[in-house]
């Protein structure tokens, strides 16, 4: 059996295989103004888109010869008049024919005016109505983190669902390309194509994560972690919620500029791609070779690559790409600063960010407008949020820097993520406000 977004399910019954591959949570949508989005059902999310003209030649005409000028008659020199000197000793008086000038008083030193040092305040807080909602946000510190940059318009690279028009992304979101190769998963009638909509039931996961990263600060909905990061949908999530690992494996070159075979390269290669996600069609014993092999040449490229643990109550080890080398295992955690009761864990795990437990999920919104969903599908994107606001503070980080960078500014968990010491949660809680500073301070 195949998998793709990462859901509450167990996989009680599967030796080895698994049912869906995104990694979000079935949730219960709260009432609210806004319209309120079903929760998708149960039985396939495992957790959870020039003019020329030629110039007239013109011939300037020839300059005329300059005739040489005349030589200058000779005038005699004026003569030379003695000037009078002053001998230092001579006082200088009325008969010097100079005026002494009266003594002046000395001058009084007056103490320099430093101007006070400039200090970072913490901007406004965005209006969105949704903002006072999103607990989250407060949980990884983002406040402090929007006091040392309000944005930085770094590309990621969102492999989902597809794309989706939400106005949240009006000017950066871009329709990346469709990797799905099975005509009839795909839903639109063919394999690999240029449009990388989303089709069927689980369009909303690709959108709400992209707008957990870059939703504006508009006023409308909710809002980002970078409202200004430029999104590009890239659809490797079939219209049955599930992941073929080729098609996952070319989507990762396509949007980090690698070449792929009778695909046009990507006009817009991102520093960071997401994956709120985990393969189909393999068995859970560790991360696929041939995926492996795919995200090193990704992060060679210096691409970050940032996943989600998956919501299945094991190691993360088993899981692709959770457990691959070379990417950010993101664990989810609830409202209490601990694991998540379906959050996936150990040592692959390189830190966590929110993702709520059914019945308190995080308040998300789209076309459909407000909801709440649980799951670390939604816990990756905060990552790949901060992330992008690190490398727009200093583009020359590498992923192995920004990793590094994450795990040392994680707050720490004050007595472990989970009662038993083996479920690991990484290095603590993403701090964005923390890992911006501790940036900022290695520029000076």
């Amino acid at each position: 059996m195949p998998l793709s977004l990462s859901s509450s399910l167990t996989r009680s019954g599967l030796t080895g295989w698994l049912t869906c591959t995104l990694l979000a949570l079935p949730s219960a949508s709260t009432a609210s103004a806004y319209p309120v989005i079903p929760a998708a059902p149960p039985h396939t999310l495992h957790s959870a888109a020039i003019k020329s003209a030629a110039a007239k030649k013109v011939v300037p005409a020839p300059l005329s010869e300059l005739t040489p000028l005349p030589p200058a008659p000779r005038r005699p020199a004026p003569p030379l008049v003695p000037f009078q000197t002053i001998s230092p000793t001579t006082p200088l008086t009325a008969q010097s024919g100079l005026t002494q000038m009266p003594a002046r008083p000395a001058a009084q030193l007056q103490p320099v005016q430093t101007p006070p040092v400039q200090t970072q305040s913490t901007p406004k807080p965005p209006v969105d109505p949704l903002y006072a909602q999103q607990w989250n946000l407060s949980a990884i510190n983002v406040a402090a983190g929007w006091a040392v940059t309000p944005g930085q318009a770094i590309t990621v690279a969102v492999l989902d669902t597809g794309y989706v028009d939400d106005p949240e992304l009006k000017g950066r979101l871009f329709n990346g390309y469709d990797f799905v190769s099975d005509p009839e998963r795909a839903g639109d009638g063919n394999g690999y194509d240029p449009d990388a909509s989303g089709v069927g039931e689980f369009v909303y996961h690709g959108e709400v994560v992209a707008n957990i990263i870059a939703a504006a600060h508009d006023g409308v909905g909710m809002a980002g972690i970078n409202p200004k990061a430029r999104v590009v949908a890239v659809r490797v999530v079939g219209q049955d919620g599930m992941i073929a690992p080729q098609d996952l494996i070319n989507g990762m070159r396509w949007a980090a500029g690698l070449k792929v075979a009778g695909v046009p390269a990507n006009p817009r290669p991102a520093r960071i791609i997401n994956l709120s996600l985990y393969a189909d069609f393999i068995a859970l014993t560790g991360c696929d070779t041939r995926i492996q092999a795919a995200i090193d040449e990704v992060v060679a490229r210096n691409v970050l690559i940032v996943a989600g643990a998956a919501n299945d109550r094991t190691d993360a080890a088993g899981y692709t790409p959770a457990g691959c080398r070379g990417v950010i295992t993101v664990a989810a955690t609830n409202r209490e600063g601990t694991r998540s009761s379906y959050s996936n864990f150990g040592a692959n795990v390189a830190l966590s960010a929110p993702g709520g437990e059914p019945g308190d999920g995080l308040v998300l919104s789209g076309l459909a407008g407000r909801q709440t969903r649980n799951g670390t599908s939604f816990s990756a994107p905060q990552v790949s949020g901060v992330a992008s606001l690190m490398i727009g503070l200093d583009p020359t980080l590498t992923p192995q820097q920004v990793t590094a960078l994450l795990r040392r500014t994680a707050r720490p968990f004050a007595s472990g993520c989970d009662p038993d010491s083996r479920k690991s949660c990484g290095a603590g809680l993403l701090d964005a406000g923390a890992a911006l500073k501790a940036v900022e301070a290695q520029q000076r």
